[in-house]
């Protein structure tokens, strides 16, 4: 698409007749969608299959079946979240009412990447459908399958002017979109590097903005943990889609007495959930492209390999690895690994993790695995995006719990009612009867500050 601009305004008139407003529009199109996602559910699982090799089973947990769990909560709770909500007056405004309406944006971007690409793209739509707004969707050109599986599902469903899928090469795309119109909100996901380039873009034209980037999110083992269930839950989260995932465990810090023991049970865990050869279990999957995959096999020559290190590249295939020796000032320990390597180090005091930790602060997600109360409180004063304490990358499951970052690791929220709340304006609302009308509140005002001083307070 050239020139989106006369589709973009089409947008515009179909937001502002009021069309996407009421209750039951908006109940229709989520249950249009979930029919679809049932409908398509099949070419979902092979278009996934085709793009990151997730076998069915994975794209239930992270992919579609995420979807479904969020459009449920959504229709259960739609009419709950769109009602006003009734907050106390104070004694000054007496004796007016006070409310706060949930008032939809207007035409929302929504650009997605290509890790997740379905939940990623959808998450956020069912958030902006559910706030009464039309939406244009942004699907990474890095998965083409899954794309073409979306772009099929929103034709089929929604005309153009209510929800656009636009394809294409973001870099050009979406720059162009930005210069042809002046959008309610973008909701980005993706690198910081170009969540920056996203946010430099919007600041142009005073569009808010939703950064759910990344970044390098650590994990805890302290001494007092249980390595063996540690071991098996950093495990299965950080292989997950081939270490692909924006709150995989990026390093691990494990105490020093306990380093051996967690690497030997991390090597039973892999073998059990992967096989001896990874490159041939069906619940393993490979990188997304060549360029992916050079980047991420240049860390293996970082450290010292006690595990895997194998890479078939016609199969874009990385074994899951674990990496020990790392210096803090190499790549390894400075990028977002974004990928099956897993940097091992040791630590003595909690100020020694602490200062390693802030050598990349503000983590999209913390983990943390301790039995004392007291080092969990010591820890969850580090700042993060959310944590898990004695499991990983599980929080983002829980609809109720809001998902995002800080600072580099972005900035906003979403999942469930964080969803609703990031497409919605909050207008506050102040109504004040005429029965009642007292002098005080007008000129002349000589006189009456000690009555002020009482009412305004």
């Amino acid at each position: 698409m050239d020139n989106l601009s006369p589709l973009l305004q089409a947008m515009k008139v179909f937001f502002e007749i009021g069309q996407t407003l009421s209750y039951d529009f908006r109940r229709k199109q989520l249950l249009t969608l979930k029919k679809a996602l049932q409908h398509f559910e099949e070419e979902i699982y092979t278009a996934l299959y085709t793009d990151l090799k997730k076998s069915k089973e994975e794209c239930w947990v992270t992919e579609n079946g995420f979807v479904m769990v969020e459009l449920n909560n959504a229709l259960r709770n739609l009419e709950k979240w769109m009602q006003p909500e009734t907050v106390s007056t104070n004694l000054l405004n007496f004796p007016s009412f006070s409310k706060i309406i949930n008032e939809p944006l207007g035409v929302v971007l929504i650009i997605a990447p290509w890790n997740y690409p379905l939940q990623l793209l959808f998450t956020p739509l069912i958030g902006a459908i559910a706030a009464g707004n039309c939406v244009v969707l942004k699907p990474s050109e890095f998965a083409p399958a899954t794309s073409a599986v979306m772009k099929k599902i929103i034709q089929q469903c929604f005309s153009d002017e209510y929800i656009l899928f636009v394809e294409g090469d973001g870099a050009t795309v979406v720059p162009a979109m930005l210069q042809q119109f002046t959008f309610h909100h973008i909701f980005y996901t993706g690198s910081t590097a170009v969540g920056k380039i996203i946010y430099q873009l919007a600041a142009e034209k005073l569009v808010p903005v939703t950064l759910e980037l990344g970044g390098k999110s650590p994990c805890i083992v302290e001494s007092d943990a249980n390595i063996n269930i540690a071991a098996k839950r950093i495990a299965i989260t950080k292989f997950s889609n081939c270490g692909q995932m924006c709150v995989a465990p990026d390093y691990v810090l494990v105490h020093e007495s306990k380093k051996e023991e967690l690497i030997t049970a991390l090597i039973k865990h892999i073998r059990n959930f992967f096989g001896e050869d990874a490159s041939q279990c069906e619940n393993y999957g490979k990188m997304i492209n060549a360029n992916h995959f050079d980047r991420v096999i240049n860390y293996l020559k970082e450290g010292t390999i006690v595990y895997g290190g194998d890479f078939i590249n016609q199969q874009l295939y990385i074994q899951p690895t674990i990496i020990t020796n790392v210096s803090l000032n190499n790549n390894i320990m400075k990028d977002e690994i974004f990928g099956p390597i897993l940097p091992i180090i040791s630590f003595s005091t909690f100020e020694e993790a602490k200062h390693i930790i802030a050598q990349n602060s503000n983590p999209l997600a913390f983990y943390i695995f301790t039995s004392s109360n007291k080092k969990e409180k010591a820890y969850l004063q580090i700042p993060s995006g959310g944590v898990c304490v004695n499991n990983a990358s599980w929080h983002l499951t829980n609809h109720a719990l809001p998902f995002g970052g800080r600072g580099f690791s972005g900035t906003g929220q979403y999942h469930g009612k964080f969803s609703f709340d990031t497409f919605s304006h909050k207008k506050a609302v102040l109504k004040t009867p005429t029965w009642f009308d007292p002098g005080v509140k007008y000129p002349p005002f000589k006189g009456k500050l000690k009555l002020f001083k009482m009412l305004i307070k």
